[in-house]
């Protein structure tokens, strides 16, 4: 399988592009900077991500829901 879920600016020049891919017989969960090549109009992928096995992305939601929380109760983040 190799399908893009979700992409976001992250800045002026790159975005994050979020993605479920097969990699070597492994289903890969995959976030990853893209950027505008030099040269080129259109956005490739960097080195700069992370890969995860599919059957770690509950634990990383937890992770992530846990840091959401820690931002709102400290007000760099609206709930």
């Amino acid at each position: 399988m190799d399908q893009t879920v979700a992409v976001f600016p992250k800045n002026k020049f790159q975005e994050v592009h979020v993605g479920v891919r097969e990699f070597k017989g492994n289903d890969l969960v995959d976030i990853r900077i893209w950027t505008v090549a030099q040269g080129a109009d259109q956005m490739v992928p960097t080195a700069k991500g992370v890969s995860i096995n599919v059957h770690l992305l509950p634990k990383l939601i937890e992770a992530l829901t846990n840091t959401q929380k820690i931002l709102v109760e400290n007000k760099l983040l609206e709930s």
